[in-house]
C-alpha cells in the first residue's frame, strides 16, 4: 500500500494541521496545531495536544476554577499564557477564528466567566506558546508532507482538554491509508 499523500487542503484559519506520523521533533511529534491565523506574512496556531503537568491556577492564580488541561502551544513565546474561546464576540478584543471559535480578548471577561459558571471552562482553551510559520515557510513545508491540512474536525474536538487520542482520532477520520498510519506506532522496533 503506497502511504504517501499529498495535501489536497489548503490551510487556513480554524483548519488543523497533523504532523507527518514519523515527525520526531520534540516540539511536533504527532502534533495537532489549530490555525489561528494564515497570510502572506505568515502563519500562527496552537498544538493542541501537548499537554503540560501543571494545572492552570500554578501558571495563574485567577484560573483556580478552571479544570481542563494546559497545552503548550509551540515553541515560540512560551513565556505567556494564550487562549482560545467559544463566548464570540461578547469578549471585547477577541479575534474570530471560525464561526463560533475565537482568540485572545479581553483576559479579566475570560476570568470573570469561569469564577461565574465553573461549567464555562469547556467554552476556553490555555497555551503555553504558540507555533509561528514566515511568509513561505508552512507552504514549503506542505509540499515536503510533513503536515496533513484537515478540514473534517470539530469544534468539540478542538475544545476538549481530556483526550490523549485526538492526533490519532483526526488521523483516522481521513481515509483508510491514514487509519493504518493512526495506528502504527510511533517506534517500529517496539512495536
Amino acid at each position: 500500500m503506497d502511504f504517501s499523500f499529498k495535501n489536497s487542503n489548503t490551510p487556513h484559519k480554524g483548519t488543523l494541521l497533523l504532523s507527518d506520523p514519523f515527525e520526531m521533533d520534540v516540539h511536533f511529534t504527532r502534533s495537532v496545531i489549530l490555525i489561528c491565523n494564515h497570510d502572506e506574512e505568515g502563519t500562527f496556531g496552537f498544538v493542541l495536544n501537548n499537554y503540560i503537568d501543571l494545572s492552570a491556577k500554578e501558571l495563574n492564580e485567577d484560573l483556580e476554577t478552571y479544570t481542563g488541561r494546559v497545552s503548550i502551544g509551540g515553541p515560540v513565546d512560551k513565556t505567556n499564557l494564550y487562549y482560545i474561546h467559544s463566548f464570540g464576540s461578547e469578549i471585547e478584543g477577541s479575534e474570530q477564528i471560525t464561526g463560533e471559535l475565537y482568540f485572545g480578548g479581553n483576559f479579566e471577561a475570560i476570568i470573570e466567566r469561569l469564577k461565574s459558571d465553573p461549567a464555562n471552562a469547556s467554552k476556553v482553551r490555555f497555551f503555553i506558546g504558540y507555533s509561528g510559520w514566515s511568509g513561505e515557510q508552512l507552504a514549503e513545508e506542505l509540499t515536503q508532507n510533513s503536515w496533513i491540512v484537515v478540514t473534517n474536525h470539530s469544534i468539540e474536538q478542538i475544545m476538549d482538554t481530556h483526550t490523549d487520542a485526538l492526533w490519532k482520532e483526526l488521523m483516522a477520520q481521513q481515509g483508510t491509508k491514514f487509519r493504518l498510519l493512526a495506528d502504527f506506532p510511533l517506534n517500529p522496533e517496539n512495536n
